[in-house]
């Protein structure tokens, strides 16, 4: 018997959590859901989902990118989707490198004042963040994907269904 693939959401919206999860649950994946970085953490340890779905400002405004980030560099974790969902527009690219993409951006006059840059290249599909820290240090990790708040249910779909296939 197939087991149904595990979803995490880790978002401090109650609203946002309880509409991707009656959306997830309809399709016939198993969900848990945390509010923040720290329980989002022991969930992953402990219930080891096979994506995450992560909020970007939570408790504070760069927690859903830490924890994106320790999930990427995490070896036990390692090749666990992570999708950003974000209010934030993600910016277009079609270089190779998404990452190049970032600081070219960075560069621009008027980009590079940004605290956050989501880049998505429109032919492979690679995406990653690039956001200034509270020091002002500029840090690159890649994503799966960007899911755009508020959450549309064939959107959230097409994108769980690509990442998990």
């Amino acid at each position: 018997m197939k087991t149904a693939k595990r979803i995490l959401i880790v978002d401090d919206d109650i609203d946002v959590i309880n509409v991707a999860e009656a959306i997830l649950k309809k399709e016939g994946y198993e969900v848990l859901s945390a509010n923040d970085k720290e329980e989002g953490l022991k969930l992953i340890k402990s219930w080891k989902p096979d994506l995450a779905i992560l909020d970007v400002m939570m408790n504070t405004q760069f927690e859903g990118f830490e924890l994106a980030k320790e999930i990427i560099e995490n070896p036990a974790l390692k090749g666990m989707p992570v999708v950003m969902q974000s209010s934030i527009d993600a910016l277009i690219t079609n270089k190779p490198s998404v990452q190049e993409m970032a600081h070219e951006f960075r560069a621009d006059p008027n980009y590079k004042d940004l605290d956050v840059l989501l880049l998505k290249n429109v032919d492979t599909g690679d995406a990653g963040v690039d956001y200034r820290n509270e020091k002002g240090k500029s840090i690159f990790f890649p994503v799966n994907a960007f899911i755009r708040k508020p959450v549309h249910a064939e959107t959230l779909i097409a994108e769980i269904k690509r990442l998990l296939k």
